[in-house]
């Protein structure tokens, strides 16, 4: 599902993503109170899909990883920049909810394992 959700961004394919997303899938966002990511949770397929055809850029550079046991991506940030990670849940065979976390004091602890250095 990590890896259609991601193709579907980097084309920017709408219908693609809803077809990844459940209808009710929570988008949450953790930046530690700064930065880019500080933005209130996006609810809905329609308003997740808008927020991820939007990043396609994010999407571009994201790895496929796992990020505290489930599935994920990771975002290696340049030096001195903070590393984002995001967890995907599944259910049903759909996205249900993405929590993505670019504060450093947490992305720090978080365990990931790159499915390319795996």
């Amino acid at each position: 599902m990590v890896d259609a959700f991601l193709a579907a961004a980097r084309a920017g394919d709408f219908e693609a993503l809803l077809r990844v997303l459940d209808p009710d899938v929570v988008f949450r966002f953790d930046s530690g109170g700064r930065g880019t990511l500080a933005r209130p949770a996006v609810h809905g397929a329609d308003a997740v899909a808008d927020q991820a055809r939007g990043s396609a850029l994010a999407s571009r550079l994201s790895r496929p990883a796992i990020v505290n046991g489930e599935a994920g991506v990771v975002i290696e940030g340049a030096p001195g920049q903070p590393r984002i990670v995001a967890a995907f849940s599944v259910r049903g065979g759909r996205i249900v909810t993405i929590d993505m976390n670019g504060d450093p004091a947490k992305t720090r602890e978080v365990p990931v394992v790159a499915l390319d250095q795996a």
